[in-house]
């Protein structure tokens, strides 16, 4: 098979210095995993564990694949959630995609934030509905897309779908979710949010934003992922009974897939069982975060109160070399490259976290500056 076409796309990024390629950690000093609680450190001992778990699930979940461990962590996150239900996927991907092209159906529309995430963005593709994108986290620019599709419907049906983030795992800002759940309510919109970002690291106890500001029962779904603060892997959709049931029989992603195995959602059991006691860890984060937006770089910080810290290095060839200088001296900090994101806004991604100490992001920020 000839692979000319391959190779052809392959050196449009060469061309753009933008080729991709895998790397093993090498001991560095973290500052790019999202283990923001470094849970993940604790969770791959399962010698601190009291029993054993199967390593396969042997099926998807409406076939073999379903069994207590996964029910009884389904209601453990609901109820800590304040939720009425969860569904557990394989992954935050997965969710997405599952959530986003089943419930919306032809006739109804969905407003989604530009900067939304890709598995968002392709969920919303292979949905029926029609979709348009506002401003990043700009209120006037959603609510003018809102007042455009009730002037274009003019018949009150069709329902509509705002979708955002409440993290967003790119430029580490918080979504205004109060006056976006306003403006849901002035417009009879449902709201969906990823919690991907937020999931462990804020509020009191790691609840995420929803929650931190009281708004769970405003909201119509979330989407709760356990790859980032909680150390392992899979995900939730939040909802009601009705929304389970419903994601059961028409989720594609979830009802044709091998279900998590038990070793998976033990581990994710023991995340939330652990995280939500962890304020120590969350404080001294915070204190991270704080350094470092009140370190005097010579480049642009976006404004975070989240572990996810922004460098604006425009170029790739520039953005690429102070991340290698970095790599130099033992930080494992990585680029973020056109086309990930717009050009002109290539950049670092800063991750902090809880083991990592103020001497290392001293040396960090001295190297920045």
């Amino acid at each position: 098979m000839k692979e000319d076409f391959l190779n052809t796309k392959l050196n449009e990024r060469k061309e753009q210095n933008a080729f991709r390629y895998l790397r093993l950690p090498e001991g560095k000093v973290d500052f790019c995993s999202n283990d923001y609680l470094g849970l993940s450190r604790y969770l791959s001992d399962h010698s601190k564990w009291p029993d054993k778990y199967k390593q396969g699930s042997t099926g998807s979940r409406l076939l073999a694949g379903n069994y207590p461990l996964i029910e009884e962590t389904e209601k453990l996150i609901a109820a800590f959630h304040q939720s009425d239900a969860a569904l557990i996927f394989n992954s935050g991907y997965d969710a997405n995609i599952g959530l986003l092209s089943s419930v919306p159906q032809r006739g109804d529309t969905i407003i989604y934030d530009y900067l939304s995430h890709a598995s968002i963005r392709d969920g919303i593709r292979l949905s029926f509905a029609q979709a348009f994108s506002f401003l990043h986290n700009d209120l006037d620019d959603l609510e003018k897309k809102l007042q455009h599709v009730g002037q274009a419907t003019n018949t009150g049906s069709g329902n509509i779908f705002i979708v955002t983030e409440s993290v967003f795992s790119m430029d580490g800002d918080e979504a205004p979710l109060k006056k976006i759940t306003a403006l849901c309510e002035k417009y009879n919109a449902d709201l969906i949010i990823d919690e991907a970002h937020a999931t462990g690291v804020v509020g009191g106890q790691g609840e995420g934003l929803v929650q931190h500001l009281q708004l769970q029962t405003k909201v119509f779904a979330r989407v709760h992922t356990f790859g980032k603060a909680l150390g392992c892997h899979g995900a939730a959709v939040l909802g009601s009974e009705t929304l389970k049931n419903y994601l059961i029989n028409f989720a594609r992603s979830f009802i044709y897939t091998t279900s998590l195995p038990e070793i998976s959602v033990a581990a994710i059991k023991k995340s939330y069982e652990l995280f939500p006691q962890m304020n120590e860890e969350r404080n001294h984060l915070n204190q991270l975060i704080q350094q470092f937006q009140e370190s005097n770089l010579r480049f642009r910080i976006y404004k975070s109160n989240t572990p996810i810290q922004i460098v604006e290095v425009p170029g790739n060839d520039e953005v690429k070399a102070v991340a290698e200088l970095l790599q130099q001296n033992n930080l494992d900090v990585r680029p973020i490259l056109y086309p990930t994101v717009p050009k002109r806004s290539e950049r670092l991604r800063i991750v902090l976290h809880a083991f990592n100490t103020i001497e290392e992001v001293n040396k960090l920020c001295t190297l920045l500056v």
